[in-house]
């Protein structure tokens, strides 16, 4: 075996790992397998006949590859967006196949990576790096360019901000079903007050449209069963799903999909629900899991 194949074999057996780091760093898929490219040709262009531990090289190269991706969508941005739900993941109600497996350990739920949106790129990259994958502060210092202590306070600032902001769902995927499923049946009925003992008093909905439809954000339970209108027709033509491992409801119209929507399940409520309606997002889904 030459060398350049010896790399391939390493490469490929830490590829996983990489677009887990990525889609955690950036929330979408389409970029991450972009990052995790990218990092292949730097491995390529690289000498690293001196690194004794090739992943965590390859896991600090795809980070810092992140960082100036995340850098470059903040310099396009002319204003914030309000609202911007991250790829889900969507699998079959009765299960998840061993490549999403690996890319949702961690419990990276879609709540969480709502939160990572909001954290400058800086921040998002200590947190991950650190928090989701131990990665030392030593290493992250020079990708950041920062020192280890400074690196330090960006992982602990951004920590503070996902602890206050990413709700601790449910662990029992049957109990989060139940309560999705009363939703769901609430909204096809109309039903205001079974709407409202299914949320959270201070639940917040997330909608995002993309560029051609409204974004939104609601919230409070009474303002939600006011607006459960859109469900109740979307509700209609649902099916079961888990998105990004927990319960959740993909609706479906002449086989195509209209809107992924993931809840977040907490003391047996509602406490969020993350809307993916933007149909050029959409139709780059693999939603053929839910033929199964």
């Amino acid at each position: 075996m030459d060398g350049s194949e010896f790399l391939a074999e390493h490469f490929e057996s830490h590829r996983t790992h990489l677009r887990s780091v990525a889609y955690r760093m950036l929330g979408s898929l389409s970029e991450a397998d972009d990052a995790v490219q990218e990092t292949w040709l730097k491995l390529n262009r690289s000498d690293v006949s001196g690194v004794e531990n090739l992943g965590g090289w390859l896991t600090t190269v795809v980070g810092r590859v992140c960082l100036d991706m995340l850098r470059s969508r903040a310099s396009r941005r002319e204003e914030p967006l309000d609202v911007r739900v991250p790829d889900p993941i969507v699998s079959g109600a009765d299960g998840i196949d061993p490549e999403q497996e690996a890319l949702l350990a961690d419990s990276v739920g879609l709540a969480l990576l709502v939160v990572l949106e909001t954290l400058a790129p800086a921040e998002r990259l200590a947190f991950v790096l650190h928090d989701l994958f131990a990665v030392s502060y030593d290493e992250i210092a020079p990708i950041v360019g920062r020192t280890p202590t400074a690196a330090r306070q960006l992982a602990s600032r951004a920590r503070r901000r996902v602890q206050g902001a990413a709700p601790a769902p449910d662990t029992d995927l049957t109990r989060q079903r139940e309560v999705v499923d009363a939703f769901l049946a609430a909204a096809r009925g109309g039903d205001f007050e079974a709407l409202v003992a299914v949320l959270d008093p201070d639940v917040v909905v997330r909608s995002d449209g993309g560029a051609l439809r409204p974004s939104s954000v609601v919230r409070g339970a009474r303002a939600v069963a006011e607006g459960a209108i859109i469900f109740a027709r979307l509700a209609e033509f649902t099916r079961p799903a888990l998105v990004n491992g927990a319960a959740g409801a993909v609706a479906m119209s002449e086989g195509r999909p209209m809107s992924v929507a993931a809840f977040t399940v907490a003391g047996g409520k509602v406490v969020e629900l993350d809307i993916l309606t933007d149909p050029e997002r959409l139709r780059e889904l693999d939603l053929t899991v839910l033929d199964a």
